[in-house]
């Protein structure tokens, strides 16, 4: 009855080890890569299908697509000096400071921009905004996926 067991239990793993696949330690797994990059692309889509269906003047427009773009590389730089201090590489300070002023600004003309949007009705600045978070922390997660990604390949 044993033997039976053992047998079953060996063509398990030989089963699960077909299906797993090959990651390296301290890579991201396929799936949280996935769901990253689909979280950026969500986000940015849905923000700009909201833009170019917007019934606001071109040049507000344009407002708020420069500011996504501000603030998608603001978080990104952040991301990459914070990680880069932790791990030891030089950042200067001046970057730094820039970095999170950079960020702290873009937030802060999307939540004035949409404060002082008369045109736009509430539901939509909720959708700005939700779109706008959504596409930063995407951001970020996929910058780090990368790095982390050609950090545990750099190891072998």
């Amino acid at each position: 009855m044993s033997n039976d067991n053992e047998i079953l239990f060996e063509k398990g793993k030989q089963n699960d080890s077909k299906l797993k696949i090959e990651r390296k330690e301290g890579e991201p797994t396929p799936a949280f890569k996935g769901a990253s990059w689909a979280a950026l692309l969500v986000g940015v889509a849905a923000y700009l299908i909201g833009l170019f269906n917007a019934t606001m003047l071109l040049n507000e427009k344009g407002y708020y697509f420069a500011v996504l773009i501000f603030g998608l590389y603001s978080a990104v730089s952040l991301q990459k000096a914070v990680r880069d201090k932790d791990e030891g590489i030089p950042v200067t300070t001046i970057y730094y400071g820039i970095s999170w002023f950079a960020l702290i600004v873009a937030i802060a003309l999307m939540v004035i921009g949409l404060y002082n949007a008369g045109s736009i009705d509430l539901s939509e600045k909720g959708f700005y905004g939700m779109a706008f978070v959504l596409s930063l922390f995407a951001a970020i997660t996929v910058q780090k996926n990368i790095r982390d990604t050609q950090r545990a390949r750099e190891r072998d």
